[in-house]
C-alpha cells in the first residue's frame, strides 16, 4: 500500500507507519476471509482516516501552516481550517486557502476532498442517513488517502519538524 522507503514513508512519523501497517492488515484479513459478508466496511478505513488526519496536522505544521499551538490543541479543527467554504471567514488561518496559494488549488481540493469522502462521509452517522461502505468503496477510499498524500509530500516537500522529546512525569504503580 505505502511503499516502504518512499518519500511518504520517509517523512511520516513512527506512530503514522503502523497505523500504516495495521491498516494493511486489516485489508489483507479481507481478502484472506472472503466468504464473510459485513453489511459495512468502513473500518477498513479507520486507520487511515486517522493516518491521514495527523499527516495532515504535522504537514501544515512543517509547512508553518499552522503553529506548534495549534498542531498539539486537542480543539484544533482541521476540517474547519480545510473547508473551501470558510476561506473568507478564516482569512489568513485557511488551510486550503494556503495551500492552493502555495502550492497549487488541485492540491487543495484533493486535500479536502479525501478529507471529506475519506474520513467525515465515512465516520459521521446520521440517522436519516447511514452511508455503509461496500468492500471496494473502502478500498477506494484508502487508495484516494494515500494518493493525496503522496502528492502533498511530492509538491510540498516539508521539513520535517524537529520532535520534542517530552517525558512523562509522575509516578507508576
Amino acid at each position: 500500500m505505502i511503499k516502504e522507503g518512499s518519500l511518504l514513508w520517509q517523512y511520516m512519523s513512527l506512530t503514522q507507519r503502523q497505523l500504516a501497517v495495521d491498516g494493511q492488515l486489516l485489508v489483507e484479513d479481507r481478502q484472506n476471509h472472503p466468504n464473510e459478508h459485513l453489511s459495512d466496511y468502513s473500518y477498513l478505513v479507520f486507520p487511515f482516516a486517522k493516518l491521514y488526519e495527523g499527516f495532515l496536522k504535522e504537514l501544515f505544521r512543517d509547512l508553518s501552516i499552522i503553529t506548534e499551538r495549534e498542531y498539539m490543541s486537542t480543539h484544533f479543527r482541521l476540517g474547519k481550517v480545510l473547508s473551501p467554504n470558510l476561506i473568507r471567514r478564516l482569512g489568513s488561518r485557511s488551510a486550503y486557502s494556503a495551500i492552493a496559494k502555495q502550492y497549487s488549488p488541485s492540491l487543495a481540493d484533493a486535500v479536502w476532498m479525501t478529507w471529506k469522502q475519506g474520513r467525515n462521509l465515512v465516520f459521521h452517522y446520521f440517522p436519516h442517513n447511514v452511508r455503509r461502505l461496500t468492500l471496494e468503496e473502502a478500498k477506494r477510499i484508502i487508495d484516494m488517502i494515500i494518493v493525496t498524500m503522496t502528492e502533498a509530500v511530492d509538491q510540498t516537500r516539508p521539513r520535517k519538524h524537529p520532535v520534542k522529546v517530552v517525558l512523562a512525569t509522575g509516578s507508576s504503580s
